[in-house]
């Protein structure tokens, strides 16, 4: 069930909240509606998933409470081996099994394992409530309040990740409790500002992408059609994966409940660094907090820190696709890192526009290995963006690709727009309610898109 899809905004979503408002006198009730709602949710997209995702959330209990009642931290350690376990069952089965193919030469048999929505998110939220439980940093909460931390709907498909002590706390707290009026209306206006740039803007740069990327396969892309492609791709993918970010913090504003911010404008960060601090922070803050620091960071010499960077970007790369084009992609970006370090330590800092300038085109060669299929077409592109097979060609779109670039450096993030410019002003609600009615009679002409997140 997607966020934009009619049968969400019009029957899930309300008859959740209504469920949901109408139990929350009592916070044991309310919790197993969002529970019981949330696995509904997932069921949706297949059921067969529903054990997996239950099995490895009391699976991962069963384990930490057997460590706090023994002191044993091998149940911990247990409980990271499953989560992984899992995750590589499912995401790299058939990676590996190519892998291995293509260095031996052997015809190796596919499993063919059908990949669950959201074991991205859902095992790395179990894995960081595990090392921190070995680390002293987290109790043992009741079930069904870590159930719910887990498998709470609006993150559970493809984030934010969230820290267990970020949201089980929030569960006690009724949702009706001073500010609910303006938490449900600013959790509205996010759901429709994300459902907006998904459906009006993200959607249709799709249009201009797929095509073009598709094409690559088979012949070389002019100058102008490599740029489309590369320009199109790099706003496609922003707008989407914030504007399912902002639709799942609003979502979960109506409930009653705070996510955290998940983009800060990327497209204007003045060097790779800062480029991380704004793009998809949830996951940077994991990385950063259970890879980057415990392999050694900055804090233990030159050699220390080019390992762990470069090991905790290719390792981030790859956790976004089973494929060595995202390992590249990591790589590139852990490369990135280390210039941006050594050049800091020289001390000789380049104007603000020239830094911007690089970095965006650093980020958006970077999208090419993340969007093709194979080192092969990545060159290609690359070789056509370079113009290495001339400059014949013009930019598509042009409208589109302006629209999306100026609402990906112009419109703030989530929280920002929430504490800073919504007002209750007759005007701003008629705005967003013209809005949200446009886009869901666009929605309306065909099958909504999948979030491209969903895919990775």
């Amino acid at each position: 069930m997607l966020f934009h899809s009619q049968e969400f905004i019009l029957l899930f979503l309300p008859a959740l909240l209504t469920l949901y408002y109408l139990a929350a006198n009592s916070a044991a009730t309310r919790q197993s509606v969002l529970l019981a709602g949330s696995l509904f949710f997932y069921g949706w997209w297949d059921v067969r998933f529903v054990p997996l995702l239950v099995g490895q959330v009391l699976a991962t209990y069963a384990l930490a409470l057997a460590q706090e009642r023994t002191g044993r931290r091998g149940f911990l350690v247990i409980g990271i081996v499953l989560n992984l376990s899992s995750l590589a069952t499912f995401k790299y089965l058939d990676f590996l099994i190519g892998s291995a193919q293509a260095l031996t030469g052997i015809d190796l048999p596919r499993a063919g394992v059908v990949l669950p929505i959201g074991i991205s998110f859902f095992s790395f939220q179990l894995i960081s409530y595990l090392i921190d439980r070995m680390r002293g940093e987290a109790p043992i909460y009741p079930l069904r309040e870590f159930a719910l931390f887990v498998m709470v709907f609006p993150h559970l498909i493809a984030g934010p990740i969230v820290r267990h002590n970020e949201l089980i706390p929030q569960f006690k707290l009724d949702p009706r409790r001073d500010g609910a009026a303006f938490r449900f209306s600013a959790g509205l206006a996010l759901f429709t500002l994300g459902f907006a740039k998904k459906v009006l803007l993200a959607s249709r740069l799709a249009r201009l992408v797929d095509p073009l990327f598709s094409a690559a396969t088979d012949r070389v892309l002019d100058f102008g059609e490599a740029w489309t492609a590369t320009l199109a791709f790099s706003l496609q993918l922003f707008l989407d994966f914030s504007a399912y970010s902002e639709m799942a913090i609003g979502i979960a504003l109506m409930f009653g409940l705070v996510l955290p911010e998940n983009f800060r404008r990327p497209y204007l960060a003045l060097d790779i660094r800062d480029f991380w601090r704004r793009w998809h922070i949830s996951l940077s803050r994991f990385i950063r907090d259970y890879l980057y620091i415990p392999l050694g960071g900055s804090r233990h010499g030159a050699t220390r820190y080019l390992m762990a960077t470069l090991v905790t970007m290719g390792l981030a790369g790859l956790w976004h696709g089973a494929g060595w084009t995202y390992v590249a992609w990591g790589l590139w970006h852990g490369c990135g890192l280390i210039i941006c370090h050594a050049w800091a330590w020289l001390k000789r800092p380049m104007p603000a526009f020239a830094s911007w300038l690089v970095t965006l085109l650093f980020v958006i060669a970077g999208w090419v290995l993340f969007r093709s299929p194979n080192f092969a077409t990545a060159a290609s592109i690359l070789g056509s963006l370079a113009g290495f097979y001339g400059f014949a060609g013009g930019l598509k779109g042009v409208g589109v690709l302006a629209i999306g670039a100026a609402a990906s450096v112009l419109i703030p993030p989530a929280h920002e727009i929430k504490d800073r410019w919504l007002r209750p002003t007759p005007w701003m609600a008629v705005a967003l309610a013209t809005l949200a009615v446009y886009c869901f009679l666009e929605v309306g002409r065909g099958p909504p898109a999948a979030f491209i997140y969903f895919r990775f």
